[in-house]
């Protein structure tokens, strides 16, 4: 599962250029839309949409910082409908405005690509003893908690 995962990441990261439709990465993970989006969000800890975001603008900032095609060209093959869609955008994750930041080569944030990989823990052995207690009370509290990580 993890493996098919990985693929439907590596086909976002391949196409961040161009409009991205949820069914073909939900394809090659072998699942739902929904299931994919709620997947995704329970193992990143982010949405879907917004990882999508955070990595074009990271890569329309490298692209910022090498100067080579103007700020609307940019912001239109990143799926920008208006330079000032875009500069508001790149400055909400970058904190500076492109032009800005072209001007004076700004250290700018990243979201890298993501992968997901599992990792087993509790492999080693224990050490336990068995003691006889009292007899005691065990309170406990029922509270509802997200699914997503928000944080």
């Amino acid at each position: 599962m993890l493996e098919r995962l990985n693929e439907a990441l590596d086909h976002i990261d391949a196409h961040l250029d161009q409009r991205i439709e949820v069914a073909e990465p939900a394809r090659i993970a072998m699942t739902s839309e929904y299931h994919f989006r709620r997947l995704f969000s329970a193992l990143a800890g982010i949405s879907l949409s917004e990882y999508i975001r955070r990595r074009r603008l990271t890569l329309a900032g490298a692209e910022v910082l090498a100067g080579e095609r103007t700020l609307l060209e940019i912001a239109v093959r990143y799926g920008y409908g208006s330079g000032e869609a875009f500069a508001r955008a790149f400055r909400a994750m970058h904190g500076v405005g492109p032009g800005e930041a072209r001007r004076a080569g700004a250290s700018l944030s990243s979201q890298p690509r993501m992968s997901f990989r599992l990792i087993v823990e509790g492999s080693g052995s224990m050490r336990y003893r068995v003691v006889e207690k009292e007899r005691f009370q065990v309170v406990g509290r029922k509270v509802r908690v997200p699914l997503v990580h928000e944080g």
